[in-house]
């Protein structure tokens, strides 16, 4: 067993005495929630066997509380140059040449957001995976907790729907069961 460290993006009241109680008694002891920036959250530091054991139980606890629902996990995978200069120990200037392809041999990763945008993003994963600083376990870990947000960012849309969109969910499915490997 070992202590895993993350935090849960949620929705709905946890300052709340009640409702902190109740996810308490729920197995979330191990957390602690606050609000940042009008956004509810849960750190955990949980004990288990790996991350996705550690994540899924916290989410199962969380959400065992009316009222409350996860909507993310972080550390999340996606981050901005100066995000990774800072992790790199590299400067702001020299990320953005070797993003640009003018230093190094062309081959940091490509942004998977905001391509046009001044603030694009990368998925961590695959600048640590270019870099060579991930162990198997932590790149496990990392495509992991990409996977659950994206889940997460699927249900709630699922959620928000206002009527059955079957051709769009057909899709989706269609893409989520495609094998690229």
């Amino acid at each position: 067993m070992r202590e895993w460290d993350f935090t849960l993006i949620v929705d709905g009241d946890v300052t709340d005495e009640v409702v902190l109680d109740k996810l308490a008694e729920h197995g979330a002891e191990d957390a602690t929630f606050g609000i940042a920036a009008g956004v509810a959250y849960a750190d955990f530091s949980r004990e288990a066997a790996s991350l996705p054991a550690a994540v899924m139980s916290a989410i199962h606890d969380v959400e065992g509380v009316p009222g409350i629902s996860v909507l993310r996990v972080e550390p999340d995978d996606l981050v901005t140059q100066a995000e990774i200069a800072e992790r790199l120990d590299r400067s702001r200037e020299g990320i953005r040449l070797l993003a640009a392809g003018h230093r190094g041999k062309g081959t940091f990763p490509a942004p998977v957001s905001h391509l046009r945008a001044r603030s694009r993003l990368w998925r961590w994963s695959d600048v640590a995976r270019w870099a060579g600083l991930f162990s198997q376990e932590e790149e496990r870990d990392a495509r992991f907790v990409a996977m659950v947000n994206d889940a997460l960012d699927l249900r709630r849309l699922r959620r928000q729907a206002t009527q059955p969109d079957e051709e769009g969910m057909d899709v989706v499915s269609s893409l989520v069961g495609a094998d690229q490997t």
